[in-house]
């Protein structure tokens, strides 16, 4: 992929939006950019995780203790709060159409939210989120 183009495609994360160019450079720098066809399986709950992922394109079905958590789409963050905290995978998550994924791995990851302050408070307000919807009781 032209570094031309990984900059356009970064752009159009929600991740990233408001980030000035030389910001997005870097970010391509630290991420690649992945083709996957339907139904591979990305992450499966309970391993290990070695990276996170961005959907760029595509979609992808989540699934937690064999219910569905739905689908996500293009800007969907996937992954995150296993590079967090080190411990195994929520959730298990299948592409359900071919998709195009921004992978960043652990170490890259974790530059990505040294360096960028904006990015990391948006990943921590992603797996807030996620912990709300899944609390039924309710987090206070």
């Amino acid at each position: 992929m032209a570094h031309d183009e990984k900059i356009d495609l970064l752009r159009t994360v929600p991740l990233f939006s408001g980030l000035r160019e030389r910001d997005l450079e870097r970010i391509g720098a630290l991420a690649d950019i992945v083709d996957l066809p339907a139904e591979r399986r990305i992450m499966t709950q309970g391993e290990r995780g070695a990276e996170m992922f961005v959907m760029v394109g595509g979609n992808a079905r989540v699934e937690r203790d064999g219910e569905s958590l739905g689908e996500r789409g293009p800007g969907a963050v996937l992954g995150e709060i296993a590079l967090i905290d080190g411990g195994p995978r929520t959730a298990s998550v299948t592409l359900a159409t071919d998709s195009r994924l921004l992978v960043l791995a652990r170490r890259e990851f974790h530059t990505l939210m040294d360096e960028f302050p904006e990015v990391r408070v948006q990943v921590l307000e992603t797996v807030a989120h996620r912990l709300r919807s899944l609390d039924h009781e309710g987090v206070h």
